[in-house]
């Protein structure tokens, strides 16, 4: 081979290697499942790390675990949000290979004559390149279709953090009112069984029959079994608690759960602008409305692919002491098909991604509804138990003035009180309904919260342990 044609062979060799003089790619560490699962065992209130995210979130020095701070642990620790996030940041992966320009392919042919002539190199070696030329706007439109899909997985961590600060609600209901109704029917059961008391007293002076002993003595198991009952679920509520904030149990020994603050009272005007609003910024809605644009981008993208790209190939040959330069230009000829089969499955997919806007929106319109209808609801009864309770208490102060005078006995006042105990367990129900029907509303009109867009930032990576 001569010096010219292994020259042409140098540079092609050299040109090749240029792809692998790449830095090479950090492997991430393997996943330990024992070390990812003592690392979840051990999150506490108490870590460095939320701290800081509490502080920088709330503006402030974290007082108390009410609903607002406790809401900001669950953004820090939930392991649905840092699922979100991650699909997020592939999702903004795709955006870059979607901007990438392709690379040109280098092909190196050498040929070998048996039977040269005299004198003359046998060897005829050949470098050819190929270019893609885009055309269209492919590459634009490939961005524009990955760009839409970010911003809606984007907006799906903000509709993760909905379904979280929902989800910590209703165990934070749950959990405090098992807590209130605790002193009540303990109250209950000390009541029913003095009535139980008095009334064996009875029993025993004659002044009575076993079957007419016999209602006190079961109203007191219910009761008694009701306390029990009632003992175990507060245990169980918590751990509802803690499971909504993405922590361990233990988490929350020796932490007092603050009551939710009073749901705001809506005007109907004020009630028609939040609609408004919800219907257009709810993260849900966003994100089916980027799907959407997301979908119409990609209908543009395969009406761009009827048109043929365009392969610039130039070449370069050493011909037995010749040099030979050569310029291909190669399209596909669309002869066969016009990309019909690609651009009826876009066009399909992007009136799918526009009923799933429309369907998004009345689940929400609908959702809405349901929550005013509870919400008016669970106020009306509230207030019906409210005054119940005014006339059990006016009730309940006349026996005792009877009682003063004697004309009522220790059972008709003992029997008034129970009255009044068995009003207050109703009344802390109706105020639970009435709680959990505000929480729907809430969770139905999703108006932005202070400082909603830092949920979609990752605070660190909290949830995987790995070992190298």
């Amino acid at each position: 081979m001569t010096s010219s044609s292994l020259r042409v062979v140098s540079l092609a060799a050299g040109l090749g290697l240029l792809g692998g003089c790449v830095t090479p790619l950090t492997q991430p560490p393997r996943l330990s499942p024992a070390d990812n699962a003592a690392a979840l065992s051990s999150r506490s209130l108490h870590d460095e790390g939320l701290h800081r995210f509490l502080v920088q979130n709330l503006g402030h020095e974290p007082a108390q675990w009410d609903f607002e701070t406790l809401s900001w642990v669950a953004f820090y620790y939930h392991p649905s949000l840092d699922l979100a996030r991650t699909q997020w940041a592939t999702a903004h992966a795709a955006l870059t290979t979607a901007g990438a320009r392709p690379n040109p392919t280098l092909s190196v042919t050498p040929g070998y004559s048996s039977n040269p002539d005299a004198g003359v190199s046998p060897w005829f070696p050949a470098v050819n390149f190929d270019f893609l030329l885009e055309t269209s706007g492919k590459r634009d439109l490939r961005t524009a279709v990955e760009k839409f899909s970010t911003e809606a997985a984007r907006l799906n961590v903000l509709s993760a953090a909905w379904q979280v600060r929902s989800d910590l609600r209703h165990a934070l209901i749950e959990a405090i009112a098992d807590e209130h109704r605790l002193p009540f029917l303990r109250a209950q059961t000390d009541a029913q069984r003095q009535l139980l008391s008095l009334l064996e007293k009875r029993l025993a002076a004659g002044s009575i029959t076993s079957l007419e002993l016999s209602p006190a003595r079961i109203a007191l198991l219910k009761s008694e079994a009701a306390l029990v009952d009632l003992q175990g679920q507060i245990g169980v509520a918590r751990s509802h608690v803690a499971q909504a904030l993405g922590v361990p149990l233990t988490a929350l020994d020796g932490v007092s759960l603050v009551d939710l603050p009073p749901p705001p009272t809506l005007s109907p005007e004020a009630l028609t602008v939040a609609r408004r609003e919800s219907l257009q910024s709810r993260a849900d809605v966003l994100a089916a409305l980027a799907h959407s644009e997301s979908a119409h981008a990609a209908l543009q993208l395969e009406a761009a692919k009827r048109y043929p790209d365009v392969h610039l190939g130039p070449g370069y040959q050493w011909d037995q002491g010749q040099n030979k330069w050569t310029l291909g230009l190669t399209v596909e000829l669309p002869l066969f098909n016009r990309n019909e089969g690609p651009l009826a499955e876009a066009t399909a997919r992007h009136g799918e991604a526009a009923a799933q806007l429309n369907a998004t929106q009345a689940l929400v319109i609908a959702a809405i509804d349901n929550a005013v209808t509870a919400q008016s609801a669970a106020t009306a009864q509230l207030d019906h138990v409210r005054r119940l309770r005014v006339e059990l208490e006016k009730q309940v102060a006349l026996v005792q003035t009877r009682f003063a005078g004697g004309g009522a006995d220790q059972v008709d006042l003992q029997t008034a009180r129970l009255d009044l105990l068995a009003t207050d367990l109703t009344l802390a129900d109706a105020a639970d309904a009435a709680a959990v029907a505000a929480g729907q509303l809430e969770d139905a009109l999703q108006v932005p919260f202070q400082n909603l867009n830092a949920v979609a930032t990752a605070p660190r990576n909290v949830t995987q342990s790995r070992t190298p």
